[in-house]
């Protein structure tokens, strides 16, 4: 499974949704399923690859199981959620 997390540095919601899904994983010690991978939308590689992503809003975050999109969401994300769905 891998988390994407779309945002730029000084962006507190940015900061705050990387921050819960890192707490997450490591307290459901799933860490050797789940890769975090944060794209600063400020650079030109983060900029292509929410490009590709159709990101239009920091932050955005995106889980994929086997290539497939399973879950996304524009803004903040409740705890419960991110459990939900790093327990699968």
């Amino acid at each position: 499974m891998k988390v994407k997390i779309f945002g730029k540095e000084g962006c507190a919601k940015c900061q705050t949704t990387k921050n819960k899904f890192k707490h997450f994983i490591t307290k459901l010690e799933v860490d050797e399923k789940v890769t975090l991978d944060y794209h600063d939308m400020e650079s030109i590689d983060g900029r292509a690859e929410g490009a590709y992503n159709d990101v239009l809003r920091i932050p955005t975050t995106i889980i994929e199981k086997n290539g497939e999109v399973i879950a996304r969401w524009e803004g903040e994300i409740a705890s419960d959620e991110i459990k939900a769905h790093l327990v699968q």
